[in-house]
């Protein structure tokens, strides 16, 4: 097979527990992937991840793709039409004249800007989440941390990244709104509040200025730069990749998730659920008021979009499946790993619609959504509850998506939001209708899942940039994924069970009454 590398795009994926390289021709079929695992740590109370952890999780992934396309078809990548980047939302990544970064990287996993959220949230009458880059600025300008007056630059994962790459300080509109808000009839940062913020006592008399040290916003399809041969470097140690390839404007995995599902259409929305998990509503008009359990964030092209973001999704379940594989392994049984998941979600539909009376909160860490600053696993059932495999799994996947549903029903419920179709992707929908059957029976609306719903990322940065390179003038994103990527997608839909809506609802309210356990369990755990 002759490749046309300069035609072909590398879309790269920064996940939470894996870092993913996927490369696709000019028709948008994958030629070839690698990935990393790798995972966040707990220290000093700062969840993080080591910037050893970044380069090496990215040269293995690429190393990987690129041994795979040299086994596969007999040649060396020495270039690319395009390169893209994505990785996990929000976080705080500050650095100096110098360029060094000043503390360890912040991850969205952090719950520990209260002070700085309800205070900017009350200034700008605008929902700032705990997670967002302002609010961890303020909070250590708050803490009188002693790097902030030495800030010169603050930006995000994959903003760094592309940085690094390219030698441009540039983000793409969707991973800047979750920075700082967006004014999306300008599609710019907030004009207004970012004086607001910079007239603050506390900050009005520091040596840095916010409208200075934030990243430039560009849109979908606008030219990022080109990979310097530092960043060729820094991507292919071996040195074979050459410096001038195009990069398209890095986003957040909530940008790549809504690309990935052909979701930036009003009226649209998505549901991408892995290590978190959070829903996407491309919004027809603005909300009656802020809620701060929603996020106004935007699609890479800058359109109004709510946000239903929750901390905690499927890492729970993650840690029950490996205490079942050490079961197996001391009766000397190996089992497959995504045979051994399949079978326990599959065992889940047959469980009561309620969960038999078993409760369980997957809150590995803090959730703003239902008011938890810490998390604390938890299973809890009464003496006489039906404590089935079935049943433990239903509970399990219900409270995957639990805080999710919190939020959502302020959208719907409240809000009176429409949405004409929703789309599944990430880990959670691997196994066939499974994750589909929960998630429409807890948005009692129906959900759709593309052959794509388990690599939404990768591939969605990955189209990004095949997007920048191939767009015809005046051509929208919106038209360039109806039109080019999924015009005749494989798709399937699933819509609600009525009884599996009702037994969603009766165990949200007991999820709900139950939050006051988690609460003190988090009191009383230290």
């Amino acid at each position: 097979m002759n490749i046309q590398f300069e035609r072909a795009v590398l879309g790269v994926e920064f996940g939470s527990t894996r870092i993913k390289a996927v490369l696709l021709d000019e028709n948008h079929a994958e030629l070839a992937s690698g990935d990393h695992e790798w995972e966040n740590r707990l220290e000093n109370g700062i969840w993080t991840y080591s910037m050893e952890d970044v380069w090496g999780g990215l040269q293995d992934a690429y190393g990987k793709l690129k041994a795979q396309v040299k086994e596969r078809y007999g040649t060396t990548i020495t270039t690319l039409g395009a390169i893209g980047l994505s990785a996990m939302m929000h976080g705080y990544m500050p650095f100096n004249a110098e360029g060094e970064l000043m503390v360890p990287f912040r991850t969205w996993r952090n719950t520990i800007t209260l002070e700085a959220s309800e205070a900017l949230m009350e200034l700008f009458q605008y929902p700032i989440p705990q997670r967002w880059s302002i609010a961890h600025l303020y909070q250590a300008v708050l803490n009188k941390e002693p790097h902030v007056p030495d800030i010169t630059f603050i930006t995000t994962l994959e903003g760094y990244v592309h940085w690094k790459l390219t030698g441009r300080k540039v983000i793409g509109i969707g991973e800047a709104s979750g920075m700082f808000p967006i004014d999306s009839s300008v599609k710019q940062y907030n004009a207004h509040m970012l004086d607001q913020f910079a007239a603050l006592p506390e900050v009005k008399d520091l040596p840095w200025d916010i409208h200075d040290i934030l990243p430039e916003i560009l849109l979908a399809g606008d030219d990022a730069g080109m990979l310097t041969a530092e960043g060729a470097k820094l991507l292919d140690p071996e040195g074979d990749l050459m410096p001038g390839i195009p990069l398209c404007p890095p986003e957040g995995d909530a940008g790549t998730g809504m690309t990935a599902t052909n979701s930036v259409a009003v009226r649209t929305g998505n549901v991408s659920a892995g290590t978190s998990v959070f829903a996407m509503i491309v919004l027809e008009k603005p909300l009656s008021r802020p809620h701060p359990e929603i996020d106004l964030v935007t699609t890479p092209s800058g359109e109004a979009v709510a946000m239903v973001h929750c901390n905690n999704c499927t890492s729970d379940i993650n840690a029950w499946v490996h205490l079942f594989r050490e079961l197996f392994a001391s009766f000397d049984v190996e089992v497959d790993t995504g045979r051994l998941y399949e079978t326990l979600f599959k065992a889940a539909l047959s469980g009561d619609k309620t969960c038999g009376g078993l409760l369980t909160y997957n809150y590995f860490s803090g959730e703003h959504v239902t008011g938890l600053e810490e998390g604390r696993p938890m299973l809890v059932r009464m003496p006489d509850a039906d404590f089935s495999l079935a049943n433990f799994m239903r509970a399990n996947l219900y409270s995957a998506v639990g805080a999710l549903k919190t939020g959502l029903d302020i959208l719907f419920k409240e809000e009176e939001v429409k949405v004409d179709r929703i789309y599944g992707h990430g880990g959670f929908f691997k196994t066939e209708a499974v994750g589909q059957k929960i998630l429409a029976a807890a948005m009692d609306a129906p959900v759709s899942v593309m052959a794509t719903a388990g690599e939404g990322g990768a591939y969605g940065i990955a189209i990004l940039a095949a997007y920048m390179l191939q767009k015809k003038d005046g051509e929208t994103l919106e038209q360039y994924l109806n039109e080019r990527i999924f015009k005749d997608a494989a798709c399937v839909t699933i819509q609600p069970d009525p009884e599996d809506v009702v037994g969603f609802d009766a165990y949200i309210e007991k999820y709900a009454k139950g939050l006051a356990i988690e609460k003190e369990a988090v009191e009383q755990l230290k």
